[in-house]
């Protein structure tokens, strides 16, 4: 495996990059780049290095992956992870097109190793994603419900309502009142 490429589990969020980086400082070990899920290094480390590295990060939660069909299903994950977090949703492809163009690999292949993986489909879980998202927002309490479904792509305010409350059990509006904070972490989902 090339050592200067590694692949983290768990790694979904801006604050997991800054922990990576705090550890990788730590062991005096130098990133070319981090990404979620994906750090370059600026030279290869060796096996000691890389040992001490993945007890670090499995003492913080994070996992360094080896196997190729473990790190397509986290590439897959970060990517749907980008596209509910970070890019507004604004998808102009169909998913399957996007992630097999994304990833250069055939999407019945990679829906097969994901559901045989994971245990459930590709666009579950990107709806499971969407819906934690919704939830985020509900609680933050800054955007209407038609802001939400906008935001994340939803057709209109009545499709996203409906999943809604077949994922969770509540309506969008009755979530918001309870107030009590019914949200998984991402890498929980």
């Amino acid at each position: 495996m090339d050592n200067k490429k590694l692949y983290i589990k768990n790694m979904v969020c801006n604050r997991c990059i800054m922990v990576v980086k705090d550890l990788l400082d730590k062991l005096e070990i130098v990133p070319q780049s981090i990404k979620l899920g994906e750090v370059t290094l600026e030279k290869e480390i060796d096996e000691k290095k890389k040992e001490l590295l993945s007890r670090d990060l499995e003492a913080v939660g994070f996992y360094l992956i080896d196997d190729k069909k473990s790190r397509l299903i986290e590439q897959i994950k970060t990517l749907l992870i980008k596209l509910v977090h970070y890019n507004d949703n604004d998808l102009k492809v169909n998913l399957s097109e996007y992630i097999s163009e994304k990833l250069h690999h055939d999407y019945n292949y990679i829906s097969n190793l994901f559901s045989e993986v994971e245990g459930t489909t590709i666009e579950k879980y990107f709806i499971t994603l969407k819906i934690e998202r919704v939830k985020e927002l509900l609680v933050y309490d800054e955007l209407t419900l038609n802001e939400i479904a906008c935001q994340l792509n939803y057709s209109s305010t009545a499709h996203l309502s409906a999943q809604f409350k077949k994922i969770t059990g509540f309506t969008p509006s009755h979530f918001k009142k309870i107030k009590e904070n019914k949200r998984k972490p991402l890498d929980e989902v």
